[in-house]
């Protein structure tokens, strides 16, 4: 995009009776440009939409958004609007066609598309409007700036916690089997469980989960990793059942 003074520069040097050509190797400028310029001066404005407002699909929004605060970013594009982009390990296909579903939910009638990476693809959208859907956006890592949900968005949460809890453990998340030793009848034996992890260095993403799991009744405890609490575990038996029910393995 030539400022307006470039483009009276360049006419100016045509109106003194010089060719195309040597105005464009002077300025740099294209002919095809110079001679668009003759016609109109002034560049048009640029075309904006209108924000469409909220999410079309609540659920799958909820869903969205657990994804975006572990694996997801927006980056700007040059000539205006963002990518939302969304890392998926290669080890879970499902969760590509999942993060795919969703944004094609929350915005019907985007463009998705997966770019395969280094050990993940990126599910990536562009769209204009990208930062009002999630305004947590901003310069830097998120465990290093605060992360606070908008009203709007704390009410989907709270109408669709489990769909927010499965966008989190699909992100950051992840389903083990632990096992431990106990003696039984004075013999030493290998007992197995399952357990539920999330790991972010956010202390306010981390809250957002704990929150969530709070209100749906779940038990949960801090692990620490190197000495600090980046894991939350959900280890008893019962709270591990509501979890399988509504979330379970990635794949």
């Amino acid at each position: 995009m030539y400022d307006t003074s470039t483009r009276r520069r360049a006419l100016a040097l045509v109106a003194q009776g010089r060719s195309l050509n040597s105005v464009s190797r002077e300025t740099g400028v294209s002919r095809a440009a110079i001679r668009s310029w003759q016609e109109r001066v002034e560049p048009l404005p640029r075309m904006t939409t209108p924000d469409p407002g909220p999410p079309a699909d609540d659920p799958a929004y909820s869903y969205l958004l657990g994804l975006y605060l572990g694996d997801g970013c927006l980056s700007a594009h040059p000539r205006g609007g963002h990518y939302l982009r969304i890392a998926c390990a290669d080890a879970w296909p499902g969760l590509v066609r999942l993060c795919r579903e969703a944004i094609a939910q929350v915005r019907p009638g985007v463009g998705v598309y997966a770019q395969q990476k280094q050990g993940c693809v990126m599910v990536t959208s562009y769209y204009p409007h990208w930062p009002a859907l999630f305004p947590q956006h901003g310069p830097g890592k998120k465990h290093e700036r605060r992360i606070v949900l908008e009203p709007w968005q704390q009410a989907i949460v709270e109408a669709h916690p489990w769909e927010f809890v499965r966008g989190l453990i699909h992100s950051d998340g992840c389903r083990v089997t632990n096992w431990t030793t106990r003696l039984v009848g004075g013999e030493r034996k290998r007992y197995e469980y399952p357990r539920y992890f999330f790991t972010n260095k956010s202390d306010d993403i981390r809250r957002l989960y704990t929150d969530t799991l709070d209100r749906l009744g779940l038990e949960w405890t801090h692990c620490t990793r190197h000495g600090a609490p980046y894991n939350i575990s959900v280890a008893r038996k019962a709270s591990v059942a509501l979890m399988d029910a509504h979330v379970g393995a990635k794949h």
